[in-house]
């Protein structure tokens, strides 16, 4: 590893750019913006992200996989005399705890590793990663941070709940940021103080939604219907409870079996008071977690899983009413990098930069 290099008093300290690999609906460049980085472009191999991500955010988008990209489509976006950042938060399902079966023959397993590839080919000043927890266990990780450290970076990682810094879920992430400036660290949430949020005092004050209502103000806002019998168990379920306390007649076959009895975390209600849980691409539907809304006989809305994310309510999804598709949302949505974590990890770096740029 290399020697600490010394710290730069000087203010006058180059900008940031930065390029934002597997960009989704632009929650992590919206992140980045708000702590003062120049996101110039957005990549993903998914067409239903260039609308959201070029509707909030002042960058480019470019429709491609990374497995066609290499250094010289990228390093034009890059502004002169910039420090580079390149960020790559890879589809996380693969090494998701909610997600089973994977294994090393899915193609997503080794997005990571062409990742390192354009690492190596760009050289960028800056690097960072977000991802699940269950990545760091994995050997491609491990060959990942190798890869940065014979490169020349200085590398640190960890894994954050995202409650502790004011994000309204407990949402485990591994966090990565690397350097060839000196040795570089995300910041503790001790040094932004940050209020813990509750489901109330981020969606407390939306308009009331019956199941399967759509707000007329916001089309965003709306929620799925409910089947009779799934209107009646979530008339039976209490904040932060689970199926188990329902009446025998509302407890599905799969929950009867022996099988079944130690996995509570689904069909329930969320609470005021506490954190969301995590997220996920299928938040819309009661019967997929802890989604249901607190005194609503509902489900939580597109938008109000948004917000929960830390997208503005403002957030642009689709242009029009009829663009809604509750399953394209929710994977843009559930996929989405914490917009407050986006903004976490580009202070941190933007506090790093004025410490080392010389």
């Amino acid at each position: 590893m290399k020697k600490t290099s010394k710290v730069n008093e000087s203010r006058n300290v180059r900008s940031i750019s930065a390029i934002d690999m597997f960009c989704g609906a632009g929650a992590l460049t919206y992140g980045l913006t708000k702590a003062g980085i120049d996101v110039r472009l957005g990549v993903d191999n998914d067409p239903e992200c260039e609308y959201p991500f070029t509707a909030n955010n002042a960058a480019d988008f470019q429709l491609e996989s990374v497995t066609n990209i290499n250094a010289s489509d990228l390093n034009a976006h890059y502004k002169s005399d910039s420090i580079r950042l390149l960020a790559g938060c890879a589809p996380c399902q693969t090494f998701s705890s909610y997600y089973q079966k994977a294994r090393p023959s899915d193609t997503r397993w080794w997005l990571l590793s062409e990742f390192s590839r354009i690492v190596g080919e760009l050289s960028p000043e800056l690097v960072t990663m977000e991802n699940v927890p269950g990545l760091a266990e994995r050997e491609v990780f491990g060959d990942f941070v190798v890869d940065l450290y014979d490169l020349g970076y200085w590398v640190d990682y960890k894994i954050v709940d995202c409650f502790d810094y004011g994000i309204p879920q407990h949402r485990q992430r591994l966090v990565l940021l690397a350097s060839k400036l000196g040795p570089i660290e995300l910041l503790p949430p001790s040094r932004f103080k940050a209020k813990q949020k509750t489901v109330r005092s981020v969606i407390g004050h939306m308009p009331p939604l019956r199941a399967g209502q759509v707000d007329s103000s916001d089309f965003l806002h709306q929620c799925s219907a409910l089947s009779d019998l799934n209107l009646r168990r979530i008339r039976a379920s209490r904040p932060g409870g689970t199926w188990r306390d329902w009446r025998k007649n509302l407890v599905a076959d799969c929950h009867r079996k022996a099988t079944g009895k130690t996995y509570p975390g689904v069909y329930g209600r969320m609470s005021w008071d506490n954190a969301a849980p995590t997220i996920t691409t299928q938040y819309f539907g009661f019967g997929n977690g802890r989604f249901g809304h607190p005194e609503q006989d509902r489900a939580i809305s597109l938008r109000e899983g948004a917000m929960l994310q830390g997208f503005p309510k403002t957030y642009k999804f689709a242009q029009r009413r009829s663009e809604i598709h509750k399953k394209t949302i929710g994977r843009l949505v559930g996929n989405a990098v914490p917009v407050r974590l986006g903004f976490i990890i580009g202070t941190s770096i933007k506090k790093h930069v004025g410490q080392y740029d010389q």
